[in-house]
């Protein structure tokens, strides 16, 4: 285990958020109290990851969140979209209110990292048994969280402003599609209804960065997601005899080729990126029988709203036009999950200024257009936002190489825990210190 970094992070901080006059006497208390808090991120993710919980299932999870902000002396709120949990610490002076934001679900699949707390878990995912890992880090996201919301409820009196904690369920998308989840239903409920933040604040750990690497762009950063459903209808036949039905098998692919021609040949992905995938094509029960139905499920990104309906609409027309050309018929259905993620450019020329103090210039990596996706731009979408990246490749290990969030073999290097406390640390600070941008 590697020396905590989060001591001498808040010694400095403290120097920059603060009056020269209570500096001197808020190191101590903030210095004694960081020093403490790798060690406990360690055996909180280590905790979570050993006992991870699908979307909306985060109940053990949010427990546990739930009993260390109380040791805290916070208030939380428990249930928020099922499982969501929320606190306000108030610090000692006024000062603006802001949120941090971190995501708890586990995705449905099985371990394969041979960690010593490596997951057992298995469950059930749209009616189909599956194992339950931490493939994507969310682990980690919580567990810096709870480090910085300690640190800084250590040193309350001298903060000037107040800070949500936002425990968020559900990142990884609904339950079944449609239904209202993770960020977008916390604010349907109410996570915000006595608590306005001027500005809210999340990261993501990256295999695609490395350990002391920190990613960020003004503007998009993150593609906007949607779930889409084909549905192609024909006529069952004998696999022996096509010409006796009409088989949505192959109507079906032809659809799906289609749109590929369609985002190259169609769509000005120079301008703007745009990635349309199936991650599902399920059909018939046996191999001479050409069946009635065949169904592709797949995902949408885009960041940009006009490209977004435009790719849709060319979507439907392809399905319709093959679909009316075989005799079959075709019904899409598209389901926004996540809106774009777009840094605030004001807020982002601030961030920017506490990520560079932080990691030190030569570390923040200026990110391309990432496709991945993320509801935190709900959050952003209602206030001012910023996200990062905080990359999890040890030194030595080509990131390129290295398994990636959402792999069965992801594994992420825990000094990631520190790095991404000390960044969202200094970001907390130096915006409630008022730091120019």
């Amino acid at each position: 285990m590697k020396p905590s970094i989060l001591p001498g992070l808040l010694a400095a901080l403290l120097g920059m958020a603060l009056p020269a006059s209570a500096a001197e006497s808020a190191t101590t208390s903030a210095i004694a109290a960081a020093r403490a808090q790798y060690p406990a991120m360690v055996e909180w993710r280590r905790d979570f990851h050993r006992h991870p919980e699908l979307g909306g299932h985060e109940t053990r999870t949010a427990a546990a969140i739930a009993r260390e902000l109380r040791a805290l002396g916070l208030e939380p709120r428990t249930g928020i979209a099922r499982t969501g949990v929320a606190a306000v610490l108030r610090g000692g002076k006024p000062g603006p209110r802001i949120a941090l934001r971190a995501d708890m679900d586990a995705l449905p699949v099985e371990e394969a990292t041979g960690l010593p707390f490596a997951s057992t878990v298995r469950s059930t995912y749209r009616g189909q048994p599956v194992g339950v890992m931490h493939a994507c880090g969310h682990d980690l996201h919580v567990a810096i969280l709870l480090g910085v919301a300690r640190a800084l409820a250590e040193r309350r009196q001298e903060l000037a402003g107040e800070v949500m904690f936002v425990f968020q369920p559900s990142e990884e998308g609904p339950d079944e599609p449609g239904a209202r989840f993770g960020a977008r239903l916390m604010l349907d409920e109410g996570v915000w209804k006595d608590f306005r933040p001027e500005a809210v604040f999340g990261l993501h750990v990256w295999s695609a960065l490395q350990v002391g690497q920190v990613g960020f762009r003004s503007g998009p950063l993150l593609a906007s997601a949607d779930e889409w459903a084909l549905t192609v209808r024909g006529r069952q036949t004998h696999g022996s005899r096509p010409w006796d039905g009409v088989d949505p098998i192959t109507v079906a692919a032809q659809i799906l080729l289609g749109t590929q021609s369609m985002i190259a040949r169609q769509v000005n992905i120079a301008s703007t990126p745009v990635v349309l995938t199936a991650g599902q094509f399920n059909a018939g029960v046996r191999f001479n029988i050409i069946p009635d139905e065949a169904k592709l499920v797949g995902t949408l990104r885009t960041f940009d709203p006009a490209v977004r309906e435009d790719v849709i609409a060319r979507f439907g027309r392809i399905a319709s036009d093959y679909a009316h050309a075989a005799g079959a018929t075709a019904e899409l259905e598209v389901v926004n999950n996540a809106p774009a993620t777009i840094n605030d450019p004001q807020l982002a020329r601030r961030v920017l200024a506490s990520l560079q103090a932080a990691a030190g210039a030569e570390n923040v990596v200026e990110m391309p257009l990432q496709t991945i996706a993320e509801d935190f731009s709900q959050f952003a979408n209602e206030v001012p936002g910023a996200f990062f990246l905080v990359g999890t490749t040890p030194a030595g290990q080509d990131p390129a190489q290295a398994p990636i969030n959402h792999s069965s073999h992801y594994a992420p290097d825990e000094a990631a825990l520190e790095h991404g406390a000390k960044a969202m640390l200094q970001v907390v600070l130096d915006y409630l210190g008022g730091a120019p941008g």
